[in-house]
C-alpha cells in the first residue's frame, strides 16, 4: 500500500532522497555481512519481565528467527499490507516480529505495554487490523484475556500470542515462505508502520511511514551521530516510536551493528549494560540525564567509559546537563528535536560544538539560503510562519510555528482527512505545532532558537499525553462537572499530570476516583493524574475555552499553598 503520491515519490528518488532498499533489505544486507557476529541482546533482566531467560542471536540466527515467525505469520493467513497490532515489551521478540512483519510487507502497528482496552479500541476501529499480537501476561496484567476480550467485541479480529508465533513457523518447510515472496515484493514506498501520537486532539493519532521514510531516518540519524558498525547500541524504549524505531533499531540495522535492548526503564540495570555490553550509544530523556548526574555514587559504582555519545530529547535540555556530561564523562549529548511525522532537527557537538548553545539552538536545516553538509539539510526543507500572516520569518527576534517538509515528513494521518486538510499549509509543509525563532544575527542567523510547545500536550517520561483525551473522560464522571488536566515539571519524568477539578452540586472528588473512573474506562496507567486541585469554575478566554498557561499556574500555586 503507497499513500505517497507518485509524483512525489519519482522526485524523492530522482533527487536521490529516497531508494528501492527496504528495511528488509537493509536487514539482509547485515546478516550476509556478518553472520556470526552477535547482532541482538535482550534485557539482562528479561527473566522477571516474562519468565524468560534472555537470548543473544547472532545475524544468522535472528535471520532464522524473522523466517521462523514470517511463516508462523503466513500460517494464520496474514498477508501483504494485512494491518497487524503488536503491544510487546522490548525483547528480541518485538524485533524478531518487526523484521518478519517487514519481510512479507505486513503493515505492522506497535503500541505500549500500557494501553488498555480504551486506546486499542479506538485503534481497532481506525486501522481495522486482521490481527494483535501480545504476551500472556505482564506486570501482573492478562493482555491475553484484554486482546480477547477486544477482540470479541471487534469481530475478525485474530490473537497471537508472541510466544506462539516464534516457535509456529520453526519446522515449517521454508519453502513455504520463498513461495510467497516471489508472489509478493515489496515496494520501498509502500507501508510499513503506522505509529500513534498525541496531539490536541482528543484521541490518538495513526502516523503511516513506509519502507524508504524508515531507511532514509537511518541515514540521517547515522550521520548525525557519526555512528559506526563498531558501535554497541542501547535501546532504553519500546519499539512504538520514532524514537526507538528510527533512532536505534533502523540505524543498527544499516550498519550491522549490535543492538541490546532495556525494559522497564531502571538506572541501575540501565548503567550494568552499559558496563556489561561496552555500550557506546544510547537514548535518554533529559530527565534521566539529569537524574544520574545527582547520583555521583550510583554512577561511581559502574564503569561507563565506553558510553561517547548519548541522543536527549523530548523535552529542553539545560546546558548544565550538557556541559556536565562531557565535562565529568567525556560523553557528548545530541539535542534532538523530531516527532513520529518525521520532524528531525539534530543539535549534535558537529553542528554545534558549544554544550551550552546545543541545549538552546537546532541548525536551520534546508531553511531557504542557509548551507548546511549534512544529511537532513539534503532531504528536508524547513520554515518559520507566523501563524496568524502565514508569511515566513526571515529575521531574528519573531517567533513562528516551525513548518518542515521534504521526503523524511509522512504524507499525512492514517483515515483522518478532517486532521490531515489542517495538518500541511498551502506549501506543503507540515504544521509542527512548536514554536522557534531565528537565534540572532550574523553566525546565529544559521540557528533556530526553541521557544515552546504550541500543542498542549503532557510529556510524562517521553510519552506524550493528550490533555483533551483525559478531560473528555474526566468530565465524564458523575461527581464532575468540570476538568482540565495539565502537566507539571518533574526532575524525574518531565511532566506529570495533574487535574482540576469542579464538582458538580456538592459532591466531593479526590484522586481516588478519578483513577478508578479511568482504570473502569480502560485508560492506560501513565495517564491517570497525580496530583488533584479543586476550583470553583475553570478560568475561560473570550473563545470559551480553557487556557492551559493560566489554569497551570494556578494549579501550581495551590498546590504550593497546600503544601
Amino acid at each position: 500500500m503507497i499513500l505517497t503520491s507518485n509524483d512525489t515519490v519519482a522526485t524523492y528518488r530522482a533527487n536521490g532522497w529516497w531508494g528501492d532498499s527496504t528495511v528488509d533489505d537493509l536487514f539482509k544486507a547485515a546478516c550476509a555481512n556478518a553472520p556470526d557476529s552477535c547482532a541482538l541482546v535482550d534485557p539482562l533482566n528479561r527473566a522477571s519481565i516474562d519468565g524468560v531467560e534472555p537470548r543473544r542471536l547472532s545475524w544468522r540466527e535472528l535471520d532464522e528467527a524473522v523466517d521462523g515467525a514470517a511463516i508462523a505469520l503466513l500460517r494464520v493467513g496474514l498477508s501483504k499490507d494485512d494491518r497487524l497490532v503488536v503491544q510487546l515489551p522490548n525483547t528480541v521478540d518485538a524485533v524478531i516480529i518487526f523484521l518478519a512483519a517487514s519481510r512479507l510487507g505486513l503493515i505492522i502497528s506497535p503500541i505500549v505495554m500500557q494501553y488498555r482496552q480504551h486506546e486499542i479500541q479506538h485503534i481497532i476501529e481506525n486501522i481495522s487490523p486482521k490481527a494483535i499480537i501480545t504476551v500472556d501476561h505482564f506486570a501482573g496484567f492478562d493482555h491475553r484475556g484484554q486482546a480477547q476480550s477486544i477482540a470479541g467485541e471487534a469481530g475478525g479480529l485474530t490473537v497471537l500470542i508472541s510466544e506462539q508465533v516464534l516457535r509456529g513457523g520453526a519446522q515449517t518447510d521454508k519453502r513455504v515462505l520463498d513461495a510467497y515472496l516471489s508472489k509478493h515484493a515489496v515496494d520501498s514506498a509502500e507501508i510499513l508502520t503506522i505509529c500513534w501520537t498525541s496531539g490536541t486532539e482528543s484521541r490518538s493519532k495513526g502516523v503511516p511511514r513506509c519502507h524508504s521514510h524508515w531507511v532514509l531516518n537511518a541515514e540521517v540519524i547515522v550521520d548525525a551521530t557519526e555512528m559506526t558498525s563498531d558501535d554497541v547500541l542501547l535501546n532504553p524504549f519500546p519499539l512504538v516510536n520514532i524514537g526507538s524505531i528510527g533512532g536505534l533499531v533502523l540505524p543498527w540495522l544499516q550498519l550491522g551493528a549490535k543492538l541490546v535492548l532495556h525494559h522497564p526503564f531502571n538506572i541501575g540495570i540501565f548503567l550494568q549494560q552499559i558496563q556489561d555490553e561496552a555500550v557506546s550509544y544510547t537514548i535518554a530523556p533529559p530527565a534521566v540525564l539529569g537524574a544520574l548526574l545527582k547520583q555521583p555514587d550510583l554512577m561511581e559504582s559502574f564503569d561507563i567509559s565506553s558510553l561517547r555519545a548519548v541522543a536527549s530529547g523530548s523535552a529542553p535540555l539545560s546546558p548544565w546537563l550538557i556541559e556536565t556530561w562531557k565535562t565529568d564523562h567525556n560523553i557528548e549529548i545530541t539535542n534532538v528535536f523530531g516527532s513520529n511525522e518525521g520532524s528531525s532537527l539534530f543539535s549534535s557537538p558537529t553542528s554545534v560544538p558549544d554544550p551550552a548553545d546545543r541545549a538552546r539552538y537546532f541548525p536551520r536545516f534546508g531553511a531557504r539560503g542557509v548551507e548546511w553538509s549534512s544529511r537532513s539539510a539534503e532531504v528536508m526543507q524547513s520554515r518559520l510562519v507566523d501563524p496568524k500572516t502565514e508569511e515566513t520569518i526571515s529575521k531574528p527576534g519573531q517567533i513562528g510555528e516551525l513548518r518542515l517538509g521534504g521526503a523524511t515528513i509522512f504524507s499525512g494521518y492514517w483515515n483522518s482527512p478532517d486532521l490531515n486538510a489542517n495538518a500541511f499549509d498551502a506549501q506543503g509543509y507540515f504544521k509542527t505545532g512548536d514554536l522557534f525563532e531565528i537565534a540572532g544575527e550574523g553566525t546565529l542567523s544559521r540557528y533556530y532558537s526553541f521557544v515552546g510547545r504550541s500543542k498542549e500536550i503532557i510529556v510524562r517520561g517521553g510519552v506524550n499525553i493528550s490533555p483533551a483525551e483525559l478531560d473528555d473522560l474526566i468530565v465524564d464522571h458523575p461527581k464532575i462537572r468540570e476538568a482540565a488536566t495539565v502537566g507539571l515539571p518533574d526532575d524525574h519524568l518531565g511532566e506529570r499530570v495533574a487535574v482540576a477539578v469542579v464538582p458538580r452540586d456538592d459532591h466531593t472528588v479526590d484522586l481516588s476516583d478519578i483513577s478508578e473512573w479511568l482504570e473502569s474506562k480502560g485508560t492506560a496507567i501513565f495517564k491517570r493524574p497525580e496530583f488533584i486541585v479543586i476550583l470553583d469554575s475553570l478560568p475561560r478566554n473570550a473563545m470559551n475555552k480553557v487556557p492551559r498557561d493560566e489554569l497551570r499556574t494556578e494549579v501550581t500555586r495551590r498546590l504550593a499553598v497546600s503544601g
